[in-house]
């Protein structure tokens, strides 16, 4: 008896872990320069990219490796290295020799879940995903609403208002605008309609960040500003306020519940801060002061994300060591260094030696090499997480 019950969990277990590990096959394209008439090259390099749009698409990237890092040599370098072990298979539907490129087009077999840790790899951790959808009222009428104040006036009028949600609004818009005058890559959720209002208001509520993941997946981002924004109207115009003072416009309290998100190198969700904030506006008519109070809410907020995402980037700056060969003078170390120290997101250049550096450098180092390989006198020969060997051509 007790062999068949540790046969049935043998095999439950079985189909269970076949269960995670389903396969999905997609076609998809890729294309490859031919340099000196080496053809079998450009089409080992045509099938590698056709692979990883594969992974792309099975993922549901919406930003392409390729809009990430332009120099596709060091792309097709990192693509050979994660996608073993995510493509079970290939097979080329069609190819063509063109001019001067061959184009492939393939069926790939690929596992999601190694797919997503992939596509992760490659993500910015300057980019941030940006999704805070806001309540808003609309004025749809006047009723007659008769009050009585505390000091005996007899008060006719009223408002119908309906609630609608406003997904790109006065508030996103500033704080995108702000986060790219930083230099932050900044993607914007809402015109992708990848998350509704719904979804974001049970997200924050419950703590359930597994829609959360998937955006990160589908815009290679490892930073999501998420919330939501409600409103109250705190006195309406025409309302006695005390002391037979009726109120000259429209008081509308707009309020923003937010958090800040990014994941660890095991991809589990980390809270770098959660918040709420409040502005206020005035205006004669509530749609105006809604959006009064929104402005108020952004010249709050956007000190305080600034300043939170800059210490999240810096925090996690690591150190790469950099060799150059083909330095022989103190002069042109000199130079090399103030060159390395231009490149974005690079905080801190040390030298070692003639030729060697460590640079601090908060990205994945493909992009280290990809800034100081279109620097015009470099050329990158190797480079691993943590290192990178660079020729020097004077």
């Amino acid at each position: 008896m007790r062999a068949l019950i540790a046969v049935f969990l043998f095999l439950s277990m079985l189909y269970a872990s076949e269960g995670l590990c389903e396969i999905k096959c997609v076609d998809s394209e890729g294309e490859a320069a031919i340099v000196n008439n080496d053809i079998p090259s450009a089409k080992t390099e045509a099938v590698a990219r056709a692979k990883w749009a594969a992974i792309e698409q099975s993922v549901g990237v919406e930003v392409k490796a390729q809009t990430i890092v332009q120099n596709m040599a060091l792309v097709d370098d990192a693509i050979s290295k994660q996608i073993r072990g995510v493509i079970t298979g290939h097979k080329i539907v069609r190819e063509e020799t063109r001019k001067d490129t061959v184009w492939v087009k393939i069926n790939a077999c690929i596992e999601p879940t190694k797919a997503k840790e992939a596509a992760a790899s490659l993500a910015l951790n300057n980019s941030i995903a940006v999704f805070i959808p806001a309540k808003k009222p609309k004025v749809m009428g006047e009723s007659e609403e008769i009050r009585r104040t505390p000091h005996g006036k007899t008060e006719r009028h009223g408002l119908i208002t309906k609630d609608e949600y406003e997904e790109t609004n006065i508030l996103s818009e500033t704080l995108i605008g702000k986060l790219t005058e930083q230099g932050f890559t900044v993607t914007d959720v809402a015109p992708t309609h990848a998350m509704d209002a719904q979804e974001i208001e049970n997200a924050v509520k419950s703590g359930n960040f597994l829609s959360l993941r998937s955006l990160m997946y589908k815009f290679l981002s490892n930073i999501i500003l998420i919330g939501k924004i409600d409103y109250t109207i705190s006195t309406r115009k025409g309302q006695d306020v005390g002391y037979g003072i009726s109120m000259p416009f429209n008081n509308v309290t707009v309020r923003l519940t937010y958090r800040i998100v990014s994941r660890d190198s095991t991809g589990k969700i980390v809270i770098l801060t959660a918040a709420a904030e409040q502005g206020k506006g005035l205006a004669n008519n509530v749609e105006d002061a809604a959006a009064n109070g929104m402005k108020d809410l952004a010249e709050r907020l956007v000190p305080t994300v600034l300043d939170k995402v800059s210490q999240y980037i810096k925090g996690i700056a690591k150190k790469v060591q950099l060799k150059v060969s083909g330095v022989t003078d103190v002069n042109t170390n000199f130079e090399l260094k103030e060159a390395l120290q231009q490149i974005a997101w690079v905080t801190n250049v040390e030298e070692k030696a003639l030729g060697e550096f460590t640079v601090s450098y908060p990205e994945n180092t493909i992009y280290l090499a990809n800034s100081i390989n279109q620097k015009g006198n470099f050329k990158v020969v190797n480079f691993s997480p943590y290192s990178i060997t660079v020729e020097y051509q004077k």
